[in-house]
């Protein structure tokens, strides 16, 4: 065996690969790793919700924090622009196109009579029979005078909210969720509408309603923006401040039963008696089910046994009320928060074995049951509370 004369004749003789050692790679993440993987948890979520995190609940409440401190930062913004395949940073697409501009428009700056139609092109009339253009949307500041009373509510809804009073809740349909003196979330901004400015509005050839907004926003602006261009945004990125279970009380009842000749049936409130033969649910002395119907009661009912709100079993309709102008899931909601204590609790299962657990049925004597009826019909109702202990109503 020849003299090895330099390391580099010891390397090069190194048949097993013994000496052909590799660095290892460092298991400490970047900054940046743990800025995208952090970043990546709230793409996920968006994925599989199809919405983004709301503050529900302590999970998303963490994640819809992070969004918002994502987005005010530049940096972070610029590092994760590449990874935001579900605009959760509202970078916007570039502007290549007319089409892309009107698109663009979430304020309703564009959105007037003429660029709705400007793809319309049937013919061109005289200046002088145009319609005026119509002003821009833009949010404009309002005095701290004026805006003081509209700070204080700002503070009260931000408090309730922290304290659960209130919730934040995805907005899916403008007839039912946009409404003047309401609270809104839109791209992380409170904001109040205090009128909603509808009527209807011609467009070309057709009518639909629509119209310029009073809206205050909690940054101490205030914008015009057309009805159906806040409805946009908010179904884009925004969500519906919900009422106080005392305000959600006093607007079931504002209209409740007021009959004018515009006003028409809005549905029944009921009263059900289970024909179960079920052990567990026929042993039960004074089990009832109260309940809101859109439609006539018996038809609601005629496939009780297929269904797991009426226990998978017959039932027997004991008293239906007519109901105008009511609010069907807040009446639900006033009607579980009442009998709260005498919820019947018990599972039952479909045909598949999936176990399932109504909510709308209550144990209480029936004379209670009629007497609650009548008090919700009156809007009364708010003034009781439901011993279950006695069993007997007693004003709050």
């Amino acid at each position: 065996m020849s003299k090895k004369k330099t390391l580099a004749d010891i390397f090069n003789d190194d048949e097993f690969g013994i000496l052909d050692a590799k660095p290892q790679n460092s298991s400490i993440k970047s900054e940046d790793e743990r800025l995208i993987e952090s970043f990546q948890e709230i793409n996920a979520f968006f994925e599989k919700n199809n919405r983004e995190p709301e503050a529900t609940n302590v999970t998303e409440f963490k994640l819809l924090a992070r969004l918002k401190a994502l987005r005010k930062d530049a940096k972070k913004v610029e590092i994760l622009k590449s990874y935001d395949s579900n605009n959760l940073l509202n970078t916007k697409a570039a502007i290549k196109s007319v089409v892309d501009i009107l698109n663009d428009d979430d304020l309703g700056i564009l959105d007037t009579d003429e660029t709705l139609s400007i793809f319309k092109l049937k013919h061109v009339q005289p200046a002088s029979e145009r319609a005026e253009t119509d002003f821009t949307a833009r949010r404009k500041p309002i005095s701290d005078t004026d805006f003081a009373i509209y700070e204080t509510q700002f503070k009260k809804v931000h408090k309730e909210l922290r304290e659960g009073k209130r919730k934040l809740k995805e907005f899916k349909d403008v007839e039912q969720n946009l409404y003047k003196g309401n609270y809104y979330v839109v791209d992380g901004i409170l904001l109040y509408l205090e009128d909603d400015g509808l009527k209807k509005r011609k467009l070309g050839d057709s009518e639909r309603k629509d119209g310029r907004t009073t809206i205050i926003f909690e940054n101490g602006t205030k914008s015009n923006m057309y009805y159906r261009s806040l409805s946009k945004s908010l179904y884009n990125n925004g969500s519906i401040v919900s009422y106080t279970d005392k305000e959600s009380e006093e607007e079931l009842f504002k209209n409740v039963n007021i009959v004018s000749a515009e006003d028409v049936q809005t549905g029944w409130i009921y009263v059900l008696r289970s024909k179960s033969t079920n052990p567990e649910i026929a042993s039960i002395n004074d089990l009832y089910k109260i309940g809101f119907s859109s439609v006539d009661v018996k038809e609601r009912i005629k496939n009780a046994s297929k269904e797991s709100t009426y226990l998978y079993a017959d039932v027997h309709l004991l008293d239906k009320y007519a109901c105008y102008n009511m609010d069907a899931q807040k009446f639900e909601h006033l009607i579980h928060r009442f009998f709260a204590d005498v919820c019947l609790n018990i599972d039952v299962f479909d045909d598949k074995g999936k176990r399932i657990t109504p909510r709308e049925w209550f144990v209480a004597p029936r004379p209670i049951i009629d007497k609650v009826v009548i008090l919700i019909l009156s809007g009364d109702i708010l003034k009781f509370k439901y011993d279950s202990v006695h069993m007997v109503l007693k004003e709050k």
